[in-house]
């Protein structure tokens, strides 16, 4: 019998072998859908300008899954120089949380040091003559370039950026040959 007991063992152990299914290498979840307001799945790259502040214009770049906004403010005979010397970005991802990300610039300590800014920024809407943003407007720092230990609460601003129409008054650029004649 002590014989017999090994060869049952191993007959009932290639049983429940056979039996359990193979494991097979498994494949990574699917990511989460991606969920942004109505119109922001398309591209918006482009010119914008700020309704409050036309003066306030905004170059966008959109690769598809991330919308960046540079500043870039008008002054009389400075057209393009970023305000203050400073690069001031708004970046947006889309992601399954929203068209989300921040707005980024530099403010300056009392004693004059340079620090850099992250503000929490989404967009809320996006249709075909804008974006609606909603920011936080202020941060509190310290000296050192901290945040602030006390500070104000952070109040969120909505802000709405308009696309650029090539203003119909002004005549053409004469190109190369015509000499601006008809």
């Amino acid at each position: 019998m002590s014989r017999k007991t090994p060869w049952i063992a191993a007959g009932g152990l290639a049983a429940a072998l056979t039996a359990c299914p193979a494991r097979t290498p498994s494949s990574p979840p699917a990511p989460p859908p991606i969920r942004v307001p109505t119109g922001c799945e398309k591209n918006q790259a482009g010119e914008y300008h700020h309704t409050e502040n036309p003066a306030f214009r905004y170059l966008g770049e959109d690769d598809g899954g991330t919308l960046t906004l540079t500043l870039a403010r008008a002054r009389e005979g400075a057209e393009g120089q970023a305000d203050g010397g400073t690069t001031v970005s708004i970046v947006l991802n889309r992601t399954p949380d929203g068209f989300v990300g921040e707005t980024r610039a530099a403010t300056f300590t009392p004693a004059g040091t340079a620090c850099p800014v992250r503000f929490p920024t989404q967009a809320t809407d996006c249709d075909d003559k804008g974006l609606t943003l909603r920011s936080v407007a202020s941060a509190a720092i310290d000296e050192n370039c901290r945040p602030a230990p006390s500070g104000p609460t952070p109040v969120w601003k909505e802000q709405r950026l308009l696309r650029r129409v090539p203003d119909a008054r002004t005549p053409p650029t004469p190109t190369s040959g015509d000499a601006g004649t008809p």
